[in-house]
């Protein structure tokens, strides 16, 4: 996975920043968390300064101090979040992964890119014995889960704090992303993303 170019765009976008930031990460960005466990978070991708940076899904952005606050609040998480991949924090019953693995420019994907990296996420759902929630961050990452299960688009609409039978015991809880422009406009605020994950907890 960490020499695909099924993105032409993707892997021309971390060819360049290979040469800007050479002490990046700058890979396909993998998966986060137990593999065990009952919760599965699906983000958009990894971004720049965050994920590709990093290694680790939402580490070193605003979004992960958000996401990982979060988690340690509802038991998801033990340690102490530093924005590091070696901080050494361990997620409990809770993974962590993206809809598409791989840097875009301007945090855009484009809907051949979700599909070509669909697989993964497929693989990453079908590898977890014990999984019963699913919450997805953002439009991009819905649509993605709902790609991966086989489901149809229309018969699952995105909505804030959405909860989805989707079959298979699991359910999917949608949130918008906790992008620093989503919570800046207060179009997500705190105990809104909060509210999303106390769901969770309720659903397992």
């Amino acid at each position: 996975m960490c020499d695909c170019q099924k993105c032409p765009r993707l892997a021309k976008f971390i060819k360049g920043n290979k040469a800007l930031y050479p002490s990046f990460f700058n890979a396909p960005v993998p998966s986060f968390g137990d593999k065990g466990g009952q919760v599965l978070v699906v983000g958009l991708a990894p971004g720049l300064k965050g994920a590709n940076r990093t290694g680790r899904p939402f580490t070193g952005d605003y979004a992960g101090d958000l996401l990982y606050a979060t988690l340690q609040k509802f038991g998801f998480l033990e340690g102490e979040y530093k924005a590091a991949i070696d901080d050494g924090i361990v997620l409990k019953n809770i993974r962590i992964t993206n809809a598409v693995r791989c840097v875009p420019p301007e945090n855009k994907v484009t809907g051949e890119e979700v599909r070509n990296c669909n697989s993964l996420l497929k693989s990453e759902i079908a590898s977890m014995p014990n999984l019963k929630v699913i919450i997805a961050l953002g439009t991009v990452a819905h649509s993605a889960v709902l790609m991966a299960m086989g489901k149809r688009q229309r018969d699952f609409a995105f909505i804030h704090a959405g909860k989805h039978d989707i079959g298979g015991g699991v359910v999917l809880i949608d949130s918008y992303h906790c992008s620093r422009y989503n919570t800046s406009t207060k179009r997500l605020t705190t105990p809104m993303f909060e509210d999303v994950f106390a769901m969770a907890r309720q659903a397992i």
